[in-house]
């Protein structure tokens, strides 16, 4: 998949589905060409992870869609200057219904994240949180190349 495209067709419907005024910016960092990535569960994770950057932002704020890629794979990080998570929730980040002590004031149900973390796992890949209370929140995303749940089937080649 052409992951660049991807990511500009995701932030545009994005934007054009978000009225909070929110600056959604996206940059990438290396030279692209294909890569082999599960589409629906790339899909899957950053429609959790970028709304979640606006719903715990404030208006106007800009939020970042930051992509890398390296010969073992891609990297997205999802940046915002919101609300932050605290140090004593984020060990729960992950847990089924579990919300943030600062999440009252916002609609949730708790699952969002835990759907990422599923999807960023049966892709084989990894996922990390660094965030401040008051000073917001990064999501690292690290998916290999060519995804571990995916095998390659063999070819059969005629010598």
């Amino acid at each position: 998949m052409d992951v660049e495209a991807f990511c500009l067709n995701l932030i545009e419907d994005l934007q054009a589905t978000e009225a909070t005024g929110h600056q959604l910016q996206f940059h990438s960092e290396s030279q692209w060409g294909l890569v082999v990535l599960d589409e629906k569960l790339l899909f899957s994770i950053l429609s959790n992870l970028l709304p979640n950057a606006v719903k715990y932002s404030e208006p106007g704020s800009i939020i970042q869609l930051k992509l890398r890629h390296d010969a073992a794979g891609v990297t997205f990080q999802v940046i915002d200057a919101g609300i932050g998570i605290a140090m004593s929730d984020q060990p729960h980040l992950y847990t089924p219904f579990y919300r943030g002590a600062n999440t009252s004031a916002v609609a949730g149900t708790g699952l969002g994240l835990v759907v990422v973390k599923k999807c960023v796992e049966l892709h084989g890949g990894k996922i990390r949180v660094s965030s401040q209370v008051g000073s917001g929140t990064t999501f690292s995303v690290w998916l290999p190349d060519r995804p571990t749940r995916l095998p390659l089937q063999p070819r059969n080649v005629a010598v």
